[in-house]
């Protein structure tokens, strides 16, 4: 996948050692010039359970010595933490790929990353649909104009869960929008920007807090969005993107995409895409995080800044309950 000659290989770490990182442990083996070193977690039982199937060094209580190990770092711990996690591996000159949402408020989001430009370190938000053949071919499709001015979107990401999860623990940030509002907003800021004018949230919120299901409609200038994403209520994972001369349609499961169809009036004009999606996907934005470490500025666009900023700043606006309907699950 990735070439790298006249770089040293990049020693990486683990923060977090739950099922994310499992997957992103595999998929490290499939990207060029990086190497897992070691995996951090004050759960000893839990660090050590990672660290021995994959044969990695683990820590468990001084972050120091695990930083001293490593050139870079993959933060896959309970979304509260992100920001504490990435201000320490910032500031002790590490490279820093999070998971999303990496943070939970737009000033947190703001000040990491100048943070990281001021250290000219590498600070990722591992949405890993930004990285993938087929989403950067969707986008290309959809700004080429095929489909004339975009002026809706809507895209939907619902699983159900259920018991004692991460997921559904209001002490760990759980809920939809949370665990999975950044995968519909990631779509919508590629596609329509992030100079929207106002954002409504209607919500079903249980006994303990937790949204269950959530739509946001974003409102721009010249265009409409909306997504949906749930944790007690199923609905179709489609993504579809309304155009003034037809529409692009992505079937389920649209945030792996390897299948679309740009779709008009005439269907003799219908045009069908295939793309590969290789293993978890993880190993799209590991190649692209290594590419970045080394100076390869090219494939930055993917997922730029001011991209995890606005999706921070849409969550935010969530939680504090901003222009919210609440309704009773």
């Amino acid at each position: 996948m990735m070439r790298q000659k006249n770089h040293k290989i990049v020693r990486l770490g683990i923060i977090g050692s739950g099922r994310i990182a499992y997957r992103f442990a595999q998929e490290v083996k499939y990207v060029s010039g990086v190497n897992l070193e070691g995996v951090f977690n004050p759960n000893i039982h839990s660090a050590k359970q990672l660290a021995d199937q994959y044969e990695l060094k683990f820590y468990t209580k001084d972050l120091e010595e695990f930083f001293n190990k490593i050139d870079a770092v993959y933060i896959a711990s309970p979304h509260k933490t992100h920001y504490e996690y990435i201000k320490e591996a910032l500031e002790n000159r590490k490279h820093v790929l999070c998971e999303k949402p990496m943070v939970l408020n737009v000033s947190q989001a703001r000040e990491m990353f100048n943070l990281a430009q001021n250290n000219k370190l590498v600070l990722l938000e591992a949405i890993k649909t930004a990285y993938t053949p087929g989403f950067n071919k969707l986008l290309s499709i959809a700004k080429s104009g095929k489909i004339g001015r975009i002026k809706d979107i809507e895209a939907t990401f619902t699983k159900l869960v259920s018991g004692d999860v991460r997921e559904l623990n209001p002490n760990e940030m759980g809920g939809s929008v949370t665990e999975l509002a950044s995968y519909p907003l990631l779509a919508i800021v590629k596609l329509l920007g992030t100079n929207y004018n106002n954002v409504q949230f209607e919500t079903f919120i249980d006994e303990c807090g937790i949204d269950l299901y959530t739509k946001l409609n974003i409102q721009y200038n010249n265009a409409t969005a909306t997504a949906k994403v749930g944790l007690g209520v199923k609905s179709e994972g489609q993504l579809l993107i309304s155009g003034t001369q037809g529409y692009i349609y992505v079937e389920a499961p649209w945030w792996k995409t390897q299948h679309f169809e740009v779709r008009h009036e005439n269907l003799e004009h219908n045009e069908k895409f295939f793309i590969k999606y290789a293993g978890e996907g993880l190993r799209y934005e590991i190649s692209d995080f290594m590419s970045l470490i080394n100076g390869n500025d090219t494939k930055g666009y993917k997922l730029l800044p001011k991209d995890s900023i606005f999706i921070s700043e849409i969550i935010e606006r969530f939680l504090k309950r901003e222009n919210t309907i609440v309704f009773p699950y």
